[in-house]
């Protein structure tokens, strides 16, 4: 039986975000895997309400762990890394990064209680990993986060570069710049590029990226300019972005402050792995208090609306000791991610309502994608000449659109989607199999399936309320003539101007004065029988039909 290379997406394709990809070489069914990042996604009011995290479920990984070499992690973003410390338990492997992302992944460990000496930190190319028939190289990358790396998974197949999250940024302000001699060096050893596993984010962006250091000037003539406090938000995990505007801040005569756990432990994080120097001196939330307004600077969190981060506690009134009032400046130097444009909104509606300035950053002036842009996608596809592109890191339009942009110029591609097994060991990739995929919630402190029915009733509730109808059978198996209901979510009279549960408990009285002794003697059916009228009754009362459940308590002789 011939050995073959495949690739497996668990996450991260056909979606933006919970990044999790596999890469194997061997027999078909005993190929020896690596898998490339450990993400999350955010869950949302509208569909998963209450859900804090949602990860890939690793369940075919798990099952078959004994092939699984190692993690590896490209990069530090919660999309990249967020579940490392949920799901270890699940794959008990080494996990391979950088010193800046190995940090924060040690730190993701240690909060879920697992052994933090998993990580192995490494050096970038020429340092390489061998793992059974593979050999890992991280390489530099620029992105909107210290320390990217893309991969080269050199296999017996061929030779991959996985590209992560990336940018063409030759000065991205913090960490390493996209070095294309670099790049060439690695397109022409050997065979050349056999795969390359590309970032699709921004492939619908037309025009060439910008770096990240063309927006200082900008940033500080926006400073310069405000008469008041300035208060600047962007991703923490942004480390280039957050110096750029606490030098604007200086620079323009103003103390910084940084409110905000996660933003406070990046630049610290940054700062102990070497990866940020020069940052300028910060004060505290009691000495920023103290500060003249139009000689303060507050570099906060939640630029996509967190309702626990420090620019929704200030939009709320008042964050440790710290307000905003009329005449104050707020900048949002990020772009808003979809999906989180009405918590974005409603913090600007109430900083507006306050008096407070607000700028956001659509113009493209006060922020730059970490992302490449189409062009620059081409380019890489240029630079690296592979013989096989396939997308990943989009939903399913932008893996189509690049899939289509890699064919006209005469490159083998396919949409490769979560689930999708891809045998690339010829000259054209083709599906072999396909294998379940899923989610996985964090739910509160507890991880559940995503169908495991939680959110799913939770979601029911919330659009059709509940009721919980109690009922009393003695040992005779007779019913007792009363039910007892209490509703939450519902309004509390009906159509006929009574008392909504007394209307509910009236119809169910006069149905067990009369119930068939059948149906007394059958939980089931007695069950199912309240919860019918129950339903009929809301229905007819205001319209909907609540989630409804019985109890149904039998009582025997002593």
């Amino acid at each position: 039986m011939s050995e073959r290379l495949i690739y497996l997406p668990l996450g991260g394709a056909g979606e933006i975000g919970m990044n999790a990809y596999v890469y194997g070489w061997g027999q078909p069914g005993r190929e020896r895997l690596i898998l490339v990042d450990v993400g999350v996604t955010f869950g949302d009011m509208d569909s998963t309400p209450g859900i804090d995290l949602i990860m890939p479920d690793l369940s075919w990984l798990t099952e078959n762990r004994d092939r699984l070499e190692a993690v590896f992690i490209t990069h530090a973003h919660e999309d990249h890394v967020g579940a490392l410390g949920h799901l270890y338990h699940k794959l008990q492997v080494p996990v391979y990064c950088r010193p800046f992302t190995g940090a924060l992944a040690k730190m993701k460990l240690e909060e879920q209680g697992q052994p933090a000496d998993a990580v192995r930190i490494v050096s970038p190319r020429p340092d390489t990993v061998k793992l059974g028939p593979m050999t890992v190289q991280f390489v530099p990358i620029s992105h909107s986060i210290p320390e990217s790396s893309a991969l080269i998974i050199d296999t017996p197949g061929g030779r991959i570069v996985h590209t992560g999250d990336f940018k063409l940024d030759g000065t991205p302000v913090v960490g390493e710049g996209f070095d294309p001699i670099l790049w060439h060096d690695i397109a022409h050893e050997g065979q050349g590029i056999k795969v390359l596993t590309c970032d699709s984010t921004n492939i619908f962006s037309p025009q060439p990226g910008r770096s990240e250091a063309l927006l200082k000037n900008p940033i500080l003539d926006f400073v310069m300019a405000q008469p008041e406090m300035v208060v600047a938000t962007t991703f923490a995990s942004n480390v280039a972005r957050v110096k750029t505007l606490a030098e604007a801040g200086v620079a323009a005569g103003r103390k910084v402050c940084l409110l905000g756990r996660a933003m406070r432990k990046m630049v610290t994080v940054a700062q102990e792995t070497g990866v940020l120097s020069g940052f300028p001196p910060v004060i505290g939330p009691d000495e920023a208090s103290e500060t003249p307004r139009d000689k303060l600077m507050l570099l906060v969190t939640g630029s996509q609306g967190e309702r626990r981060a420090a620019s929704a506690q200030l939009a709320r009134g008042r964050y440790l000791g710290l307000q905003l009032k009329e005449g104050d400046s707020f900048l949002f130097s990020s772009k808003t991610i979809p999906g989180n444009e009405r918590g974005v909104i409603r913090i600007m509606n109430a900083f507006s309502q306050m008096g407070v300035d607000v700028f956001d950053a659509d113009d493209g002036i006060y922020h730059v994608s970490g992302h490449a842009n189409r062009p620059d996608i081409e380019a890489m596809h240029d630079l690296l000449k592979p013989q096989i592109v396939i997308p990943m890191h989009g939903e399913h339009m932008h893996l189509r659109e690049h899939m289509k942009l890699a064919q006209g110029k005469g490159i083998a591609s396919a949409i490769v989607t979560n689930g999708t097994v891809m045998d690339l060991t010829t000259d054209r990739p083709r599906i072999v199999d396909e294998v379940e995929t899923g989610r996985i919630y964090l739910d509160g402190s507890v991880l559940i399936g995503a169908m495991d029915g939680v959110v799913r009733d939770r979601i029911r509730m919330a659009l059709n309320g509940h009721a919980l109808v109690s009922v009393i059978v003695d040992e005779d198996d007779n019913l007792l003539p009363d039910a007892w209901v209490e509703l939450s979510g519902l309004p509390a009279h009906g159509r006929a101007g009574v008392p909504l549960d007394r209307h509910i408990e009236g119809e169910l009285a006069e149905f067990l004065e009369h119930a068939d002794p059948r149906t007394v003697a059958s939980d089931t059916r007695l069950e199912e029988a309240i919860r019918k009228i129950t339903r009929q009754v809301s229905m007819e009362e205001i319209g909907k039909k609540p989630e409804v459940t019985v109890t149904i308590s039998r009582l025997t002789a002593e």
